[in-house]
């Protein structure tokens, strides 16, 4: 990631629909060629907030600068910035080589610069030999791939990628995250990508933001906003257990949570269901008082089934301000 003048700055940006506030005084900044993750959960304003830096919603206070230079007032296709949905609304009547070569003619490129980029943009995302079909003879990933495509030929400054992967079915969705990640390295595109599915944010991301309820809780690396999640809304959304009451809520990684059968020691818990996930047993769980908690383990644990009483303890855990929110 460059340390040079932020691509993007977002300077305490807020945004309403009607008289409900959606976004409230956001700031951040993205560097040149950064891959910059959104994650929150649905409804938290994340869409608003690309809608809004592409230009597509006016803010209702605060600035979006491109390279140091206010575009709040900018028109969208003025802004140097291309955005891809979770629908790749490709061209219907064109094909691949069309839906690419779309930007490059509107921008009156020659026609040998627009088949230098379109065959390159082809050869990054793997479509060899898709070239002369319709977008109807392709698979949703290979949609997504044409779309990418299609907005990157335009050469964008920003690239902002709301929830791209959703519809995707979950065998190729792996192979098409790992291919946008290269694919906007090897271009050198600044990129700010929105998702609600945390493990997605965690594999793209050079920095992700945590966004809730409108507002930017959490900036840095994957690593470090996952190690230190420094509220316990932060700390649900990340998947900790959440134990203790009063001024000594703590933080616990499923797989921090012991279980045992016997014992006095440790958190009485109900088993509400059990089954592996891979090499792993996930086990769900609440407590007395009806919160929920999750255990994941490769140990044997007997005849663990729905009904099943048990202890949890662990050795390993953050402490949490006692608010819900933090």
């Amino acid at each position: 990631m460059s340390t040079s003048e932020p691509l993007l700055t977002v300077d305490r940006l807020s945004a309403a629909w009607g008289a409900v506030p959606v976004l409230r005084s956001v700031s951040f900044a993205v560097a040149p060629a950064e891959y910059f993750v959104l994650l929150g959960p649905n409804g938290s304003g994340k869409t608003t907030l690309l809608r809004t830096v592409a230009g597509l919603e006016p803010p209702t206070e605060g600035r979006v600068l491109v390279r140091g230079v206010d575009v709040t007032g900018v028109p969208t296709h003025r802004r140097g910035i291309g955005l891809m949905f979770q629908e790749p609304a490709l061209f219907a009547h064109r094909t691949v080589y069309e839906n690419i070569a779309y930007a490059p003619l509107l921008q009156r490129r020659s026609r040998e610069d627009v088949a230098e980029v379109v065959g390159r943009m082809v050869g990054l995302l793997r479509l060899e030999g898709f070239e002369d079909r319709p977008p109807t003879d392709l698979s949703g990933g290979e949609r997504q791939r044409v779309a990418l495509a299609r907005t990157l030929a335009a050469r964008p400054r920003l690239v902002l990628l709301d929830e791209p992967f959703a519809s995707i079915d979950p065998e190729v969705k792996q192979g098409l995250r790992t291919d946008f990640r290269r694919v906007l390295s090897t271009l050198g595109t600044t990129a700010i990508h929105v998702t609600h599915d945390r493990e997605e944010g965690m594999f793209l991301a050079d920095r992700i933001g945590l966004l809730f309820d409108g507002r930017l809780e959490a900036v840095g690396r994957p690593s470090e906003v996952f190690s230190d999640p420094r509220t316990a809304r932060t700390a649900q959304f990340l998947g900790y257990n959440l134990v203790g009451s009063g001024d000594r809520v703590r933080a616990v990684h499923p797989s921090d949570l012991e279980l045992r059968r016997d014992g006095d020691e440790g958190l009485p818990l109900t088993v509400e269901g059990v089954g592996p996930v891979g090499r792993e047993l996930l086990v769900v769980l609440r407590d007395d008082e009806g919160r929920r908690f999750e255990a994941r383990t490769d140990a044997g644990l007997g005849d663990l089934r729905p009904g099943s009483r048990v202890r949890a303890v662990w050795s390993r855990s953050i402490g949490l301000p006692s608010s819900p929110n933090g």
